[in-house]
């Protein structure tokens, strides 16, 4: 299997955004956030069927529409304040309804593979991307980490605290939108948010601490991805499908286990 360049480079994106995801979706669960990834999800939906049209990278155009789509989010989130999820339903709608006006144009064959998932069209292009977005997630969780987990918690306390609130969470929802857009390729639009919660919600059961609970989201991610992708591959099933499904089956897993240990 990894005699195949493209599993190859499928193997390195997929690992990468098995780090990515369930990182940046620990944060996102906790805040009580986690449908934020569907949200911009349908946006960059509208953003690959635009790249499409006009002849565009259509993982570029993703990034620029969810990007957009998350600088908006927070707007809205302080006109609604007191409605926050509010802002989640105007830009979902949006998203859907551009989404399937653009599809409507035509000349948007192959999208399939970016609803889906798809081993094949993994480029070195999409590597480079990704390094880069994990190289400035990590260094962000580093430095913010504070701030971050603070947040997490209780938004109100830490503002009182002097955590500078407003450019924390606009520049964690654009690294979301970025997270999504670029994990499209392999993932695919429907499918990145599941692999944002799903290892995260397994982590919750495991975990005795907020860091650990941060390692643990991690490492069911990897899992899940590499046996999604080895399936995908043999069986010839659709890549996001398979990574989420076995994301899925590791927390059923874990929940049996815990119940037998009680």
């Amino acid at each position: 299997m990894l005699s195949y360049g493209f599993m190859q480079k499928s193997f390195v994106m997929g690992i990468m955004i098995a780090l990515i995801a369930p990182t940046i979706g620990y944060f996102l669960v906790l805040r009580r956030q986690s449908i934020i990834g569907d949200t911009l999800s349908h946006v960059a939906l509208s953003g690959v069927a635009f790249g499409m049209i006009t002849n565009s990278y259509p993982v570029y155009t993703a990034i620029t529409f969810s990007i957009i789509a998350a600088v908006g989010i927070e707007g809205l989130r302080k006109r609604f304040e007191n409605y926050a999820e509010l802002s989640l339903a105007i830009v979902l709608s949006a998203g859907v309804g551009l989404a399937s006006v653009l599809i409507s144009l035509g000349n948007t064959q192959g999208i399939l593979s970016y609803l889906f998932g798809s081993l094949a069209l993994v480029s070195n292009q999409d590597i480079f991307l990704v390094i880069v977005l994990g190289i400035i997630v990590f260094i962000t969780i580093v430095l913010f980490y504070e701030g971050l987990f603070y947040i997490s918690f209780d938004e109100e306390s830490a503002y009182l605290a002097g955590v500078p609130n407003r450019f924390i969470n606009l520049f964690f929802s654009i690294l979301v939108a970025l997270t999504v857009a670029i994990s499209i390729r392999i993932v695919g639009v429907l499918l990145i948010s599941s692999l944002m919660v799903l290892p995260v919600a397994t982590s919750l059961l495991v975990a005795k601490s907020f860091k650990s609970g941060l390692i643990y989201s991690n490492v069911f991610g990897v899992i899940s991805v590499i046996i999604g992708l080895i399936l995908s591959y043999y069986l010839d099933l659709a890549p996001g499908g398979t990574i989420v499904l076995s994301a899925l089956l590791l927390l059923i897993a874990i929940i049996i286990i815990e119940n037998i240990k009680k």
